[in-house]
């Protein structure tokens, strides 16, 4: 007989314990819901930004630079961002940033002319304050207490989440008015630092129940790190001069509209930089702004800024690049009544349109949905009042929990590795062909009907078992996405369609499990 299952309600039930999670449940419950808060991890420090610094997008609301601000990447993202939304999303940043400050006592430094620059948030200090902010509102923190699937109403709705509190060693359940799943994105267990929790998994459990992803071709992101180690902090190398093994400069490498370069040197070689195009006062601003990626470097005895280190290239997946569960509405809701999606879970499109987030985008968006999550989950659950908490559910969750087949017939460290060897490769996932792509979505549909049919997890193995298969699930989205953009545009670049087709100005929707769909979204962009 199994540990008894802990039951607990909720007007909202936040899943995750980054900065887009904490921003949801406190604003929801500064709306007056009651919350709980389940993480897979410890609230505060899980996730990549509590493992390290950001750039914020925060921009002074002056009309001439709110322009300029939205006006810098719109062809780079292949002009599918919204103006509507980039605005919004300024207009919060910029009131989320200053409350941080003026009574979140979040401590800006303060530059030489007296003034305070809050473009940059130091990620450990940073969500520190969020979970002792979260905590103080009310909200009840479950940590080390992943959430395995979603509950279901009779009517479709989503009605709470099942989960495992790993320390205590019982499953639990919370029954909820709304749920808003706030757990990160899928960088594919790649190494990338603070990248381990982020296995896709609140994508899964929002497909399980019906609901819509889009952008996922978008998510072929792939950061810069000094050679065995974890630290992406891919805007310092515009710095940088790229080197072959033999000292000859990489012509046509760079950290923007160069990487593929990089790429595919590191095919067959290895490539060196040197970071040797920051002057001083650069140096200096690197070095205050993001200590940890220097860390590295100090150990080692190497100054970056003239001696030449070996380097590589991490996937990053949907952490830094776009795709994720599509979003349906201002409050961030999903194409499924009750549920909610936020930050790196939830696409980026509306901000970025296909080109990446990096640090200050993600950051942004992270606390922007976060917060609209939060209060649209509130307003929901508020409304359907206490009687959301006895409804019948259903649990919805299937892959990994409920094979089709004999239970044990897949393994899931087998899974992923699997998984891995179709989207890590850079001449799989970086550098795109049809052909390369084709072959590696019918070796992932493979995977995904083995484990299916025979992927089975209990107690702690049931939290692994289900990150294999949304490790699965987010790679078929994502290829099944590129397959069907034949075209270049944003991060989606194709070796077979180099050039951009302005008939494929529209973003594209995906979803299913056992048979994956795709279809353009016919709403302008």
């Amino acid at each position: 007989m199994g540990e008894p299952t802990q039951e607990l309600t909720a007007d909202v039930l936040v899943v995750g314990g980054g900065p887009a999670a904490t921003w949801a449940a406190l604003d929801a419950a500064r709306a007056g819901a009651d919350v709980v808060l389940a993480d897979k991890g410890h609230c505060g420090t899980s996730g990549a930004t509590a493992a390290g610094g950001t750039g914020v997008w925060y921009v002074q609301p002056d009309p001439a630079a709110r322009e300029a601000a939205m006006a810098s990447r719109e062809a780079l993202g292949g002009h599918l961002a919204d103006r509507g939304w980039m605005g919004r999303v300024l207009d919060r940043t910029y009131a989320n940033i200053n409350e941080l400050a003026e009574t979140g006592g979040y401590p800006f430094p303060t530059a030489p002319d007296g003034s305070q620059p809050r473009n940059g948030l130091q990620g450990p200090e940073y969500m520190r304050r969020m979970r002792i902010r979260t905590r103080r509102a009310g909200v009840r923190i479950l940590d080390h207490s992943p959430v395995t699937e979603l509950l279901t109403a009779a009517d479709g709705s989503v009605a709470g989440a099942a989960g495992h509190r790993r320390q205590a060693g019982h499953p639990y359940r919370v029954r909820a008015g709304a749920v808003v799943l706030a757990t990160g994105g899928c960088a594919f267990l790649s190494g990338a630092l603070g990248t381990d929790t982020d296995t896709g998994d609140g994508a899964l459990y929002a497909a399980e129940v019906g609901a819509e992803l889009s952008g996922m071709e978008f998510s072929n992101a792939y950061g810069i790190a000094p050679e065995h180690t974890s630290v992406t902090k891919t805007a310092f190398y515009s710095f940088a001069t790229f080197y072959r093994e033999d000292g000859s400069v990489l012509e046509g490498a760079a950290s923007q509209g160069g990487r593929s370069v990089i790429a595919r040197e590191l095919l067959a070689a290895k490539v060196y930089c040197t970071l040797d195009r920051a002057d001083p006062a650069a140096q200096q601003a690197m070095r205050l702004a993001q200590p940890n990626f220097f860390l590295t470097f100090d150990r080692l005895g190497i100054d970056p800024f003239s001696r030449r280190f070996a380097i590589t290239l991490l996937a990053e997946g949907t952490v830094r690049g776009t795709g994720g569960i599509r979003i349906a509405g201002d409050d961030c809701r999903t194409t499924v009544p009750g549920l909610y999606a936020a930050g790196d879970a939830a696409t980026r499109e509306p901000i970025c349109g296909g080109f990446t987030g990096g640090g200050s985008h993600n950051a942004a968006w992270a606390m922007s949905s976060g917060s609209w999550a939060g209060l649209g989950a509130a307003r929901y659950a508020l409304a359907l009042g206490r009687a959301a908490h006895t409804r019948p559910v259903r649990a919805a969750g299937g892959a990994g929990l409920r094979p089709t087949g004999r239970s044990g017939g897949a393994d899931h460290r087998e899974v992923i590795a699997a998984v891995q060897g179709e989207v890590l490769p850079y001449d799989k996932n970086y550098l795109r062909h049809g052909g390369t792509l084709t072959g590696a979505l019918r070796v992932l549909d493979d995977t995904w009907r083995q484990l299916r049919a025979g992927l089975h997890g209990e107690g702690r193995d049931i939290v692994r078992a289900r990150q294999a298969a949304a490790l699965a699930a987010n790679a078929r989205w994502m290829y099944r996405s590129a397959l069907a953009r034949t075209e270049s545009r944003g991060m989606a670049r194709r070796l077979d369609f180099p050039d951009q087709d302005p008939a494929q100005h529209h973003r594209i929707a995906t979803g299913g499990l056992d048979e994956v769909w795709t279809r353009p979204l016919k709403e302008p962009a």
